[in-house]
């Protein structure tokens, strides 16, 4: 008898070779990530290179801002993605068809607490964020103009990350290429030729991801889902609503302590240096998360394959696929950290094209980025954990890395040895949170996937 679809991708992630099944997920979850990436890269060099450095600082400050809507997204699209993983792999129809709903509901509410207040307020939160002058002016605008569109950007995202939790990652990848190539397009043509400035890289991000929400929309709408979406639906359903709160929560807390980070960074940064040394850490903390992108997309894909194997009680092949995927993600971007440290000038003009570098300049990102080798194993940790519905140690990990290190650190570090402080500690405490999440890794692996629970 013929497989269905969902049967299919199934047997693909339950029975396959594990390094079969990672590359054909992995493959376009890393274009689309990478296309995510690019986008973003695109736009600070669109600013950096169309406007000015005071445009590309308030773009910078108020990116973690919008971030939040992004992390809602993750909230709720991880939060649902990982549970529907775990009940495709049990088999479990009858609560598959609420998700879903729960998780409309739950996107209508958070965008909504979220976005009116901080419209209200975005001159207030770009000055705490550490703008004033002509960078405030820059980011308040810029940050009012995405809130407009932020129900598209949450429900898009969750959309998006439903989609990959069914295993299919070239169509969630082709559905997020509509909106993004839309944007990359638009930005400069909005920012130069209709002299919309900084306020038109926000609305063609706006527009992207407009078309981004609508492709994801008729994905559910047209049934090409591998279980009854009930898209048109809203309900909430206390257990279900609960369960997606929490197994996305660790999702929602890396982007608010990512938040808190950028405030307190971008603060110390105005407090010893300079709007110049603002818009070289905006510079150098895009290529960093440049690099990222083929990251994100092993995460994207070790998601489903972690999630429904766990559901499918397969503890061993949970294990094997996080090594696995930890492993490939050193290789994939081994090659390109080492050009970046060995040609850190190159990397830095295509961003910032007439700023004069110093000898500090370059030694400073080059420790920046030292970090970028020990990342592959902490972003698989951070997808794996609630993956195999543990989401607990990696929300507590998201939140100890911002209050107890990044907070003091970064108030106290750069004040007693300049700018430098910033990389130095950004650096030190990442090299802290790895060798602790190592350790909760290979707890979990002397418990819950040795246990036949």
């Amino acid at each position: 008898m013929d497989l269905s679809l969902k049967d299919k991708q199934k047997q693909l992630i339950l029975k396959e070779p594990l390094h079969k099944v990672m590359w054909k997920m992995s493959i376009p979850a890393i274009v689309a990530m990478v296309l995510y990436g690019l986008n973003a890269f695109m736009d600070t060099i669109y600013v950096g290179q169309l406007l000015n450095e005071e445009a590309l600082a308030g773009v910078a400050i108020a990116y973690p801002l919008t971030g939040i809507m992004l992390g809602f997204g993750s909230w709720v699209g991880t939060g649902a993605g990982n549970y529907i993983s775990i009940l495709l792999g049990k088999n479990d129809n009858d609560i598959l068809i609420k998700v879903i709903p729960n998780a409309t509901l739950f996107t209508l509410i958070g965008t909504l607490i979220f976005a009116i207040p901080s419209y209200i307020f975005s001159e207030e939160l770009i000055a705490f964020m550490g703008g004033s002058g002509t960078v405030l002016k820059y980011g308040t605008c810029y940050l009012e103009i995405t809130l407009l569109a932020s129900p598209l950007w949450v429900y898009a995202l969750q959309l998006n990350f439903i989609v990959r939790a069914e295993g299919k990652m070239k169509t969630a990848a082709i559905i997020m290429a509509y909106g993004l190539v839309i944007n990359i397009i638009l930005t400069p043509i909005f920012i130069n030729y209709f002299n919309m400035g900084i306020g038109g890289a926000a609305w063609a991000t706006n527009i992207g991801m407009f078309i981004y929400c609508i492709v994801g929309y008729l994905y559910y709408k047209n049934g090409k889902a591998s279980f009854v979406a009930n898209i048109n639906l809203i309900r909430y359903d206390k257990e279900i609503f609960l369960k997606i709160i929490k197994l996305g929560f660790p999702g929602f807390i890396m982007s608010l302590m990512g938040l808190i980070q950028a405030a307190v960074v971008f603060n110390a940064i105005v407090n010893v240096g300079t709007e110049r040394d603002l818009a070289f850490f905006a510079a150098a903390n895009r290529i960093m998360l440049f690099l990222m992108t083929p990251l994100f997309g092993l995460m994207r894909a070790l998601q489903p394959v972690a999630g429904v194997n766990f559901g499918a009680a397969q503890y061993t092949r949970v294990k094997q696929s996080f090594l696995l995927f930890s492993k490939t993600g050193l290789w994939l971007i081994l090659p390109f950290w080492m050009f970046l440290m060995a040609f850190p000038e190159l990397n830095i003009k295509m961003v910032l094209p007439n700023m004069v570098l110093t000898p500090a300049d370059v030694f400073n990102f080059r420790i920046y980025m030292a970090i970028l080798p020990f990342l592959p194993y902490v972003f698989m940790a951070l997808t794996y954990l609630p993956a195999i519905n543990r989401p607990k140690p990696a929300s507590i990990i998201g939140v100890a890395r911002q209050v107890l290190f990044y907070v003091p650190i970064m108030i106290f570090l750069p004040k007693y040895i300049g700018i430098k402080g910033i990389y130095y500690g950004a650096t030190l405490i990442d090299i802290v949170i790895t060798f602790w999440i190592v350790y909760v890794v290979w707890k979990t692996f002397s418990t819950v996937l040795t246990l036949k629970k």
